[in-house]
């Protein structure tokens, strides 16, 4: 196995990893970025981008992370394919593993592997991924204002995406599996309190329907067997997301969903060096701008830690 000292690694590449590259190359850190199994993070499969800042026509997803790149690689950033398998935070400086053959030591390290939507799996609803289906109506929701739409789900995120897009939409279809929801009781009663919210009990999906893009979606009575077909032009599934932190799990603490917890108003993890910006610690905003926000915290604390550690060390 390789080895390799590093001051500063960035595990993962979506706003949060390449903001933090950003500032922290522009600090003097030298940052090495691995890009993880899906370089650029959600945002590559998103089609358009409308609602972050300083891109006035919008912008699609994958034109974006090629825009925080070459801003990260301008200042320097050694930009690496690869992803993380393992890591040793038992000790300093900490250990990580990358594709199981390369172990990098680094004095600082920047957690930004983000988290996964979960979705039905469905072919149709692969095949009509950004075509109409997505899993945020806030990212989402605006390409369907004036167009009927169903969300799929029944927690509070299904809530809240279904009482979201019933501002901008005539029609919202909430699909719920079971005769109940899971939802908060206030969220329950925002739903059924909204007119143009229908919530369809006991319903399942067996097919989103279109050929280029979202036509319908052909759903089925999980008590009966019937099936039926619904207009809709904006499929929205709700059903969570899953935090790419499982090999954090032995040094770092989580909550119960997965995400891992950080010291409030902060980057800082309970281990020293160690830092999380991005989805893999909020579990609600989920969007570009906010990941990137915690990529700067990211990077300031770290830069601030590393330096504390050059005092002490002087001052020994």
């Amino acid at each position: 196995m390789t080895q390799e000292n590093v001051k500063v690694l960035i595990i993962g590449s979506g706003p949060a990893g390449y903001t933090a590259a950003i500032y922290a190359s522009r600090a003097g850190l030298k940052p090495v970025l691995y890009t993880g199994g899906e370089p650029g993070g959600q945002l590559t499969t998103t089609n358009d981008v409308e609602n972050f800042p300083g891109y006035p026509e919008g912008v699609n997803g994958p034109q974006m992370m090629t825009d925080l790149q070459k801003q990260a690689e301008r200042f320097e950033t050694d930009i690496r394919f690869g992803m993380a398998t393992s890591v040793d935070f038992s000790g300093y400086p900490h250990k990580v593993i990358v594709d199981e053959k390369h172990e990098i030591t680094a004095e600082a390290v920047i957690i930004s592997t983000g988290a996964s939507a979960k979705y039905l799996g469905l072919d149709s609803e692969k095949r009509l991924l950004n075509l109409g289906v997505s899993a945020c109506a806030v990212c989402d929701g605006f390409f369907y204002r004036g167009k009927d739409v169903a969300v799929v789900g029944g927690g509070d995120t299904a809530a809240e995406e279904a009482t979201y897009l019933a501002n901008i939409c005539p029609k919202v279809y909430l699909l719920v599996r079971r005769d109940e929801m899971r939802a908060s009781k206030i969220m329950q009663q925002r739903v059924l309190n909204t007119p143009n919210i229908e919530v369809l009990w006991n319903t399942s999906t067996e097919e989103v329907l279109g050929e280029e893009e979202v036509e319908a979606m052909r759903v089925v009575d999980t008590v009966t067997g019937e099936k039926r077909d619904i207009p809709i032009k904006g499929f929205f599934v709700a059903i969570g997301h899953k935090p790419n932190t499982d090999i954090f799990k032995d040094y770092l603490e989580r909550d119960e969903a997965g995400y891992l917890i950080v010291e409030p108003g902060t980057s800082k993890t309970k281990v020293e060096g160690v830092f999380v910006t991005g989805d893999a610690a909020d579990r609600v905003y989920r969007q570009a701008v906010t990941a990137a926000g915690t990529g700067c915290m990211g990077a300031l604390d770290a830069e601030r830690f590393l330096a504390a550690k050059e005092f002490e060390n002087v001052e020994l």
